[in-house]
């Protein structure tokens, strides 16, 4: 900076030339740079003020506006859950083939308490205890007046509880944000969703986990927040789903039976169209496992899937088939069913010890022949017998895509006898589910393939391996809708829906000691449906059914299995999309002439 001096020669020798005092001048210039310092002071303190305001108002918005967002938000609280692990709540809903509404999420909250914030803990335990009778007064009044800092009181509550609890007025009670599994349709389906309940949760966030059916066997897809808008897409059918539950609990009311199961299954496909079993529960209330009695009394237990049983006379078509696969018969073969047969020292009876005398091979399904089907078994034998078994599925669990399927083990025999070889032929001896035989029953209806039941949705065939040729399979559907029309299935025919299908009734076994119940019984009628051309496959079986109406009760298939599954067919046929066909008549009686 360039400074200018108080007395300038020239100023100083020009002012005495006037005669005039050189002072003044230097006066002068210095009370103007003084003004100018003292300008240039001001100016510097101006800017300093406008920074230090602007520094001070910024200051206090960041301040303001952070106040502002922990007013609004809940107090952070230690999560149950892994140090810097994020919680995630969403999961995908799952649906229906039709897109409808099976299992989706619910925006709720949860009531915690932080006790050392309460005003009133006597007064605020008493409040609570009105609004849910399920707590303990004198237990939340310890903990409120105790050391804990941190209390959770319920995990998920009703808009209605949270308006309750927040006219309570206490600081100290608060509420986190929730999203809980909903299940809209309450018990229907309930042993395929299984159920969902909290995994890690925290104050803001709950982790949703299956914990059974599909929920568990799919938990990582449907917590994949990649797939989250993408729904889980089922091969169940609701409606038909209603409609199947509806008529096997009526049946199961009426026939007086400790449970019962259903299986309604695509024999191209392989789709589960619906799968049932009674008693069941609500998803949204899933009840504890037993930890003591038998698991199978638990309305947990999954008799379609888990349930293992001697199916009885359904499987005598199963022996009939592979004779004539293997060409040691055909439906038309001559056979002796009079006793007496003679296997491993045991003698193989017939139903009230009937004689049928000499069938055909066909009259011995009609007629379910227990000496008839173990002839032909015997002509098999054990090794083939096991092979074809095999194939059909009956050796491994079905691979449903729900958690409790992997429990669902078919029980073989220790030691494949001659003897095991006779009693398996119609049921005896080898103990598998009711889907396995609907997946069994699906090979013969669709022509010979073997199907793997599946619970999601397909677009097309899914054919496996052959099993036993087309015209075998042809011939068995034959025999099992003759089984309907002149058989034991009598009261399974549907007007306009040709129904095939094969009566099966097991004693059951005792529990301790060995041997069977002579009053109980497992019974089942496997079907297929439209008899000309099967498309689906409807498994019934009730767990020790009494029919009660005549003098006698009667708990035979015939009269238990065979009426609930026709009215199930019944009902859902037309769901299904099929249309009642007149049946052509039969030929006989009549005479061709010509002019």
């Amino acid at each position: 900076m360039i400074r200018t001096p108080l007395r300038p020669l020239a100023r100083i020798l020009q002012a005495r030339a006037k005669g005039e005092n050189p002072d003044a001048i230097e006066r002068e210039n210095l009370r103007l740079r003084h003004e100018e310092q003292r300008d240039r002071a001001r100016k510097r303190a101006e800017s300093r003020l406008l920074v230090l305001g602007v520094f001070f108002f910024a200051a206090f918005a960041v301040i303001g506006g952070r106040m502002g967002v922990l007013a609004n938000t809940e107090p952070s609280e230690p999560r149950a859950s892994v140090a810097g692990a994020d919680i995630l709540a969403q999961r995908a809903d799952i649906v229906d083939r039709k897109g409808r509404i099976l299992a989706t999420n619910f925006e709720t909250h949860s009531l915690y308490a932080q006790p050392q914030q309460m005003i009133e803990p006597v007064k605020t335990a008493k409040a609570l205890v009105r609004i849910f009778p399920d707590l303990k007064e004198e237990r939340l009044l310890k903990d409120f007046t105790g050391k804990r800092k941190f209390l959770w009181i319920k995990k998920k509550i009703s808009p209605e509880q949270l308006q309750s609890v927040h006219e309570i007025g206490e600081p100290g009670l608060l509420f986190g944000p929730r999203e809980m599994r909903l299940y809209p349709n309450g018990n229907l389906a309930a042993h395929v969703m299984g159920g969902a309940s909290f995994g890690r949760e925290g104050v803001h966030a709950a982790e949703v986990i299956g914990v059974a059916g599909i929920e568990k066997f799919y938990d990582e897809r449907l917590r994949d927040p990649a797939k989250g808008h993408e729904p889980l897409q089922l091969s169940l059918d609701l409606s038909i789903q209603t409609a199947i539950e509806r008529v096997l609990f009526g049946g199961m009311k009426i026939m007086n039976a400790k449970g019962a199961a259903a299986v309604l299954l695509d024999v191209h496909t392989g789709e589960v169209i619906s799968i049932a079993s009674l008693p069941d529960f609500d998803p949204n209330n899933r009840p504890r496992p037993p930890t003591k009695g038998n698991p199978s009394d638990s309305p947990l237990f999954n008799r379609s899937v888990q349930g293992v049983y001697e199916l009885g006379s359904t499987f005598k078509i199963f022996a009939a088939a592979q004779a004539i696969d293997l060409q040691l018969v055909n439906q038309n073969t001559v056979i002796d069913t009079s006793p007496p047969l003679k296997v491993g020292g045991r003698k193989i009876g017939e139903f009230k010890n009937k004689n049928y005398g000499v069938l055909t091979v066909a009259d011995i399904i009609i007629q379910s022949s227990n000496r008839g089907t173990g002839r032909m078994a015997l002509k098999i034998g054990p090794k083939r017998q096991k092979e074809f078994l095999k194939s059909m599925g009956f050796f491994d669990p079905t691979g449903l895509e729900i958690v409790e399927a992997k429990g669902g083990a078919p029980l073989l025999p220790k030691r494949w006898t001659d003897l095991s070889t006779v009693t398996i032929s119609y049921g005896h001896g080898l103990s598998s589910s009711p889907l396995h035989l609907a997946a069994g029953y699906a090979a013969i209806a669709n022509g010979g393939t073997r199907i793997r039941p599946t619970l999601l949705k397909r677009d097309k065939p899914q054919y496996g391996e052959r099993v036993m040729s087309e015209q075998t399979a042809k011939t068995a559907q034959s025999m099992l809708r003759k089984v309907v029309t002149e058989g034991t299935a009598s009261m399974g025919d549907v007007p306009g829906y040709a129904v095939a299908g094969k009566t099966g009734t097991a004693d059951k076994p005792k529990e301790r000691g060995g041997g069977y119940h002579k009053d109980k019984t497992i019974t089942t009628f496997a079907s297929m449906f439209p008899a000309h051309k099967p498309q689906y496959v409807l498994v019934v079986t009730f767990d020790e059914p009494v029919e009660t109406s005549g003098k006698k009760p009667r708990r035979t298939a015939g009269w238990t299995a065979v009426p609930v599954a026709a009215e199930i067919i019944r009902r859902v046929a037309p769901l299904l999309g099929l249309r009642p066909q007149i049946e052509p008549p039969a030929l006989s009686g009549i005479t061709l002439t010509s002019n």
